[in-house]
């Protein structure tokens, strides 16, 4: 089951990658969820306090530069993307010195959408040998109010169903995610406690990103 000690409830035709933990010292997060659970904004703060690098969601940069979602053939395309640039950043983070890489969504959720949108699991055994590398999976819980953003989320229905997909699978393959909820310096004192920290300590704490993440949840 999803673990979060403050109270929360548990939540083929492609190539199996072969999973890397540690490059060179450096590890990585991912950081899951549906549409607007406040992903991008606790993977930026929480690579300010760490420290580590924010790696964006390649998904959001492709519909953005395409002006439309990705159709059914191209979900490997964004897969295989969102691969590379985790490679790139773990090289970028080993070179500046960094022990992490926080990673907005991650190929697991790219074959959840597959899923979703189009009943393609193809994507699914690659995505879960792929996510096998990553130090610590923390899920965002949908309980941010939902906000509208044309063109890269669909609703809070969708978010609602995806969200359950996510659990499930995550429950199954998964069981040591953490899952992250609350609003503001709550949500980021599970995530920080998912990683090992005292969220109590001030140190851990910086007033600025504490602030930013206050402002943007």
């Amino acid at each position: 089951m999803l673990s979060n000690e403050a109270g929360g409830q548990a939540l083929k035709d492609a190539p199996v990658l072969v999973p890397e933990r540690v490059f060179g010292g450096v590890q990585r997060i991912a950081v899951l969820g549906a549409e607007c659970t406040g992903k991008s904004q606790l993977c930026q703060v929480l690579a300010q306090i760490l420290p580590g690098i924010a790696l964006a969601e390649v998904l959001r940069e492709w519909v953005s530069c395409a002006g439309r979602t990705p159709n059914p053939d191209e979900q490997w395309q964004v897969f295989e993307r969102q691969r590379q640039a985790e490679q790139q950043a773990l090289v970028e983070a080993e070179r500046t010195g960094q022990a992490w890489v926080i990673c907005d969504s991650a190929p697991l959720m790219t074959a959840i959408y597959s899923l979703h949108y189009f009943a393609d699991d193809r994507l699914l055994a690659p995505a879960l040998a792929h996510h096998e590398g990553y130090a610590l999976t923390l899920v965002c819980a949908d309980d941010l109010p939902w906000t509208p953003d044309p063109g890269q989320r669909d609703g809070e229905c969708v978010r609602q169903a995806v969200q359950a997909r996510l659990h499930e699978i995550v429950r199954q393959h998964c069981p040591q995610a953490v899952a992250v909820s609350g609003l503001g310096p709550q949500r980021l004192k599970r995530a920080l406690e998912g990683l090992g920290f005292d969220p109590a300590g001030p140190a851990h704490l910086p007033d600025q990103a504490l602030q930013g993440f206050e402002q943007r949840t």
